[in-house]
């Protein structure tokens, strides 16, 4: 830690995000519906869409639990002990390998109250352990290897377990940041935009900017960036590798489509956390408070949501053959050559102006005294790195083709159909392109999610610099798109 804690400063003028109060609570409580509904809807038991929501005035509700794989004893099915349990000890096991194995001490960005954080990093070998046991059980026991076989089985009391989570960790760092006192020499400190005063918005957005927390034999653990770079991306790997193992169950076989998907995943997984110490830049830890927003986006909506298309391949394998590899592996390579490259040349140029790498590099020296890059990656655009990230997402979609399926019966014998091992057979349907509801969800969500992020970014600079910021805006033009937008 660094020199004495200035007090506490805090800016009240803010002003609400994401339409204030009312936004908060139906993000809060619509998302999680949202993605219940997503898993009823698209399912392996009767097709994806169920088809009889594709008859919404004919719709009998019985026949739609059925065809959706509602539980038995009704809400109460969607939780179990035991899925909640061995939930929370994939959590420990986290937690575990963070205490245990070796990692690089960094530390944060200055804060407003002129202290530094310590953050151990070691997300990446972390993830590396955890799936080199999940390597050796598959090993051994294959497909049946009981990980994947319980992942897929319990698919929505685990889904449960992580919003449960999210909403317990929320409620526990909106209380703790109470506690956070002007001067203290933890260095916490309280976000500019949570303590709007409205109890659900605060809640919603993150009142405290870097809650931490001590754990007996694990030390101290930074909430926001532990939960970020660890339990929901590692997850989101697992579930993945869950599907895979589910396709080769389900048919016999295993598609290029899935695994290109899978690899490819968890390569930019693997470079976000091997790249750890480049997320102390991000606006999530700079300027977000943790609550709800993170905590449900970190465990729930990114392993869940963003797995979507594996889990729809599991049921309905695509095939992409050489030249359809080919085309996505090349949108691939430079969506991600955009987004490492220009990130790497930002966080290098915020570490340490002096690098021989960005010597180069032109800025604009502001009166707040930081140096804005003007030339480079972000000469091109103020964003030019969200372009990457959501030119990476089209290769995650587009193997899933014109989705849309229907399962019918053993002994149907209907054309073109995708025969199960139990018999049953998988067919486009009437369902086709219907399905591009859930697997092509997650590239618009993230167009808005990008759009959203530059705006937020774009209000807190004009906040912070001022006229400065309207020159920079003259000399680099385009938000994230060149010649675009």
């Amino acid at each position: 830690m660094a020199s004495k804690p200035k007090p506490q400063a805090v800016s009240r003028t803010h002003g609400y995000e994401f339409f204030g109060p009312p936004g908060a609570a139906a993000i809060s409580f619509g998302l999680p519906l949202l993605i219940y509904a997503f898993t009823f809807a698209c399912n392996d038991i009767s097709g994806c869409p169920a088809p009889s929501v594709l008859h919404p005035k004919s719709l009998d509700l019985g026949v739609l639990k059925h065809e959706v794989g509602w539980p038995e004893n009704g809400i109460q099915g969607f939780v179990s002990w035991k899925a909640t349990g061995y939930t929370l000890a994939y959590y420990l096991l986290s937690a575990i390998l963070y205490r245990i194995l070796p990692g690089t001490e960094v530390e944060g960005t200055k804060l407003a109250n002129g202290g530094r954080l310590k953050y151990k990093f070691n997300a990446f070998s972390s993830t590396m352990s955890t799936l080199a046991i999940c390597a050796a059980g598959t090993i051994a026991q294959g497909a049946d290897f009981p990980l994947w076989t319980f992942i897929t089985d319990n698919y929505l009391q685990i889904l449960s377990a992580n919003i449960i989570i999210a909403y317990a960790l929320a409620t526990y760092v909106y209380i703790g940041s109470f506690s956070v006192k002007p001067g203290n020499p933890q260095f916490r400190e309280l976000a500019a935009g949570g303590v709007s005063g409205n109890m659900l918005y605060d809640w919603f957005i993150g009142r405290e900017l870097n809650p931490r927390v001590t754990l007996p034999f694990i030390g101290e653990i930074d909430i926001k960036e532990w939960m970020e770079i660890r339990p929901g991306l590692t997850g989101w790997i697992l579930l993945n590798c869950a599907f895979v193992a589910k396709q080769y169950r389900t048919f016999g076989f295993v598609t290029d489509s899935i695994i290109f998907i899978t690899v490819v995943q968890a390569l930019y997984v693997f470079d976000g956390q091997f790249m750890e110490p480049a997320i102390l830049t991000t606006i999530d830890i700079t300027t977000d408070g943790f609550g709800l927003m993170l905590s449900f986006g970190d465990l729930v909506w990114v392993p869940f949501i963003y797995s979507q298309q594996t889990r729809y391949l599991s049921v309905h394998p695509q095939s992409l053959g050489p030249l359809g590899l080919t085309v996505v592996g090349a949108l691939l390579a430079a969506g991600f050559a955009i987004f490492r490259l220009s990130n790497s040349q930002k966080n290098a140029f915020r570490t340490n102006p002096n690098d021989p790498s960005v010597l180069h590099l032109k800025y604009l020296e502001t009166k707040a005294g930081t140096r804005l890059l003007i030339s480079g990656w972000w000469g091109v655009a103020r964003h030019i790195n969200y372009l990457g990230d959501w030119l990476q997402a089209w290769p995650y979609c587009l193997p899933t083709g014109l989705a849309g399926y229907t399962i019918l019966s053993a002994g149907t014998l209907a054309p073109d159909a995708i025969k199960m091992l139990d018999g049953r057979e998988v067919v486009p349907g009437e369902a086709r392109g219907w399905g591009v509801i859930f697997t092509y969800f997650y590239l618009v969500y993230f167009a808005v999610l990008l759009i959203h992020r530059d705006r937020r970014d774009d209000e807190k600079c004009s906040r912070k610099y001022g006229e400065d910021w309207e020159k920079y805006k003259r000399i680099v033009r385009w938000r994230i798109v060149p010649y675009v937008y």
